[in-house]
């Protein structure tokens, strides 16, 4: 069986709080590619790639956490488990209490959620609440509800979703053999860039970390609480990170930074590298290359730009802004060759 086959907890089980027989909830997610891009690597300066998270399961980075979540709470004994989540959270949660044969709930955002997310959500069979409320109201609420019931709680705040999360870390390192120089990553709840440089850190690996967060949503970088946070990136529009001084540590650590790219900034990165290099990725996962144009390679030979989900979670944003159209054509050649051969 080839390492893209083995499910994660088996291919790090030395790094993970799991033994052999312990029960293993899996999608056979991870190993994931790391596929060069040539333009941004021209227009850098450098050689840039591209870690595509997409490529997991349910099309997001968070089954490497929610596969060390649910399996723990299995092995614990729950018949139930619980997020906040502005979409992907859900998803994966629900897929893996799928599996598991556990009932799962989710309170997310009203109106804050991408169409695609919801609809995996569902149809994964999730009880869905739409809270009348952000999804920092949403965290507070179900940290207090599983404070008092036996359910699992599978939000970045639980470790075990850090401990999965950080074989994305092994990976890479295993892949460039070690030369990383700097990472840029989208950032959230800062779950991922928390367990980004846990694993570096457990390979013996320092690779300078660049966390990006959209402008309205921007907490870490005003150095306080974004009451409403906005943007048109959904999966990173939290207002109060519940690993805000990991990432920050994680930072500080690495000698990188936390720092911002607009709306507009992270829509161009969003297209280009749809229309020039082939990748579909949801807007927040291109806050990562977003952030690396604006503010450059800094000196680095050897980078990665984490893509945390695909581009079909967020089927509305993509068809909302493209340069394309689509040309409606009467079934005759003539028309045809016109709408096919003419000026765009």
């Amino acid at each position: 069986m080839t390492s893209s086959h083995v499910p994660l907890i088996e291919r790090f089980r030395e790094r993970l709080p799991f033994a052999p027989g312990d029960p293993l909830i899996t999608l056979q997610e991870g190993s994931t590619p790391l596929l060069i891009a040539p333009l941004l690597s021209e227009r850098l300066g450098a050689t840039v790639r591209l870690k595509l998270e997409g490529a997991n399961p349910t099309g997001s980075f968070k089954d490497r956490g929610m596969t060390c979540a649910v399996s723990a709470a299995v092995r614990d004994g729950a018949k139930a488990v619980i997020c906040a989540s502005t979409g992907n959270t859900a998803a994966s949660a629900a897929a893996y209490a799928a599996r598991a044969g556990i009932t799962c709930a989710v309170i997310v955002p009203a109106g804050k959620i991408a169409q695609g997310k919801m609809a995996q959500t569902l149809i994964h069979g999730a009880r869905v609440i739409s809270l009348e409320g952000n999804f920092d109201q949403a965290l507070k609420l179900v940290r207090e509800l599983t404070d008092t019931h036996p359910i699992v709680l599978v939000n970045s705040v639980n470790e075990f979703r850090i401990e999965g999360q950080k074989t994305a870390a092994f990976e890479v390192h295993e892949d460039l053999d070690g030369e990383l120089e700097l990472l840029c990553i989208p950032v959230g709840n800062a779950g991922n860039i928390t367990a980004y440089w846990r694993g570096f850190r457990e390979v013996g690996a320092a690779p300078r970390l660049f966390g990006f967060q959209a402008e309205g949503a921007a907490p870490l970088v005003r150095g306080h609480p974004v009451e409403h946070p906005e943007t048109v990136a959904s999966a990173i529009r939290i207002g109060n990170p519940v690993r805000w001084e990991d990432a920050m540590a994680a930072t500080t650590e690495s000698r990188g930074a936390i720092r911002s790219v607009s709306d507009v900034e992270i829509l161009a990165a969003y297209r280009l590298l749809a229309s020039k290099e082939g990748i579909f990725c949801e807007p927040a996962s291109a806050a990562s290359v977003a952030g690396l144009l604006k503010y450059g390679a800094d000196g680095a030979s050897q980078i990665v730009c984490v893509l945390t989900g695909r581009g079909l979670k967020d089927p509305e944003t993509a068809i909302a802004n493209n340069d394309g159209k689509v040309i409606r054509c009467v079934p005759e050649l003539g028309p045809i060759e016109e709408a096919v051969l003419g000026d765009p």
